[in-house]
């Protein structure tokens, strides 16, 4: 099997003078190349073909690849992340991980917690911002958290993301957008437990992996999960396993987790976030159906070293996944 790469690589995208904060969901160069080899330890053949404009160029010049190992997290617009799959779609080639409108339904924060909510699964509070009027229509009391409606990595989230008081939340809001040019997701702040939980699979295949706890060491930004708690996360920050045989608030998380998951619709393998209110009821904050997969650094990977899971077993689960369903979609067809 042949098995093509679409990815950004931030690298690249650094040297062409964009900024820290501008890449800062895009793939580190050790990533592709750890996804690349354990693909060829598998046995399969690859071909980075890169971000998606190198797609359409290669497509165009008639190449082809019986997979493509998806990871582009696209550049612009609300859609970026749904740019691969889509150009995918209409050259009938298949891919791992989820469909355009997943990509982009996921990656507008309030709308996903839209469809959560009406599926009654548990989300705090919340509404959107994208001018100051909106500010003055929150219908519930402060705390409040906030954070641009269509970003990854932490991006926008620090220690002013915790707005206190009903009248600094418009100002607020506004630094926000004016920076990311995006609306601002409104939530209330939940100040308990912050879960992250791995899954695998498709529809009722999907699984709940594990689930491992964030921890803020003394030196780390403290009560939210920072752009700066994650990107210096080996520094300040202590992931540990934690089981739901073992703890009935991990049980209740891994469930939420698993049926936001397949009422998304995401595929093959992500992650699902959540928070704990200050009654310690875990609540869903978001899902990454195109989560991080460099081995020692991102989530995902992480729950799986900590359950004994090798990076290859991860990448081999994943690539069985997306067969599985592809296999399925041939027969229905037939």
């Amino acid at each position: 099997m042949k098995i093509g790469l679409t990815y950004d690589l931030r690298s690249e995208y650094l040297a062409r003078g964009y900024s820290e904060d501008q890449t800062a969901e895009f793939d580190r160069d050790d990533t592709i190349d750890a996804i690349e080899r354990t693909l060829q330890t598998l046995g399969y053949r690859t071909d980075r073909i890169g971000n998606a404009k190198r797609l359409t160029e290669r497509l165009v010049s008639g190449d082809q690849w019986d997979l493509v190992f998806n990871i582009a997290e696209g550049l612009h617009g609300i859609g970026r992340e749904a740019q691969v799959p889509a150009i995918l779609d209409l050259y009938e080639i298949p891919y791992t991980f989820s469909d355009p409108l997943v990509m982009s339904l996921t990656l507008h924060k309030a709308m996903a917690k839209r469809v959560v909510r009406d599926a009654g699964i548990p989300t705090a509070d919340f509404f959107t911002v994208e001018c100051r009027q909106d500010a003055k229509g929150a219908f519930f009391d402060p705390p409040y958290f906030i954070k641009p409606v269509a970003e990854g990595t932490g991006k926008g989230i620090s220690l002013a993301s915790i707005v206190q008081g009903r009248d600094e939340l418009a100002d607020a809001c506004e630094a926000l957008w004016l920076k990311y040019q995006q609306a601002v997701l409104v939530e209330s702040y939940l100040p308990g437990r912050e879960l992250t939980v791995g899954i695998l699979g498709t529809g009722p295949s999907a699984e709940a992996l594990g689930t491992m706890e964030v921890h803020l060491l003394a030196q780390a930004e403290q009560g939210v999960y920072s752009y700066v708690n994650k990107e210096h996360c080996e520094a300040l920050v202590e992931y540990c396993l934690v089981r739901a045989d073992e703890d009935s608030v991990v049980g209740k998380a891994e469930k939420i987790a698993l049926d936001a998951w397949k009422v998304l619709g995401c595929r093959d393998a992500g992650r699902v976030d959540l928070r704990c209110d200050r009654h310690g009821n875990p609540m869903f904050l978001e899902v990454n159906p195109l989560a991080g997969i460099h081995p020692e650094h991102s989530d995902l990977p992480i729950i799986c070293n900590l359950l004994g899971i090798p990076y290859q077993r991860l990448i081999q689960r994943i690539v069985e996944s997306a067969s599985k369903r592809i296999k399925q979609q041939v027969s229905d067809s037939s």
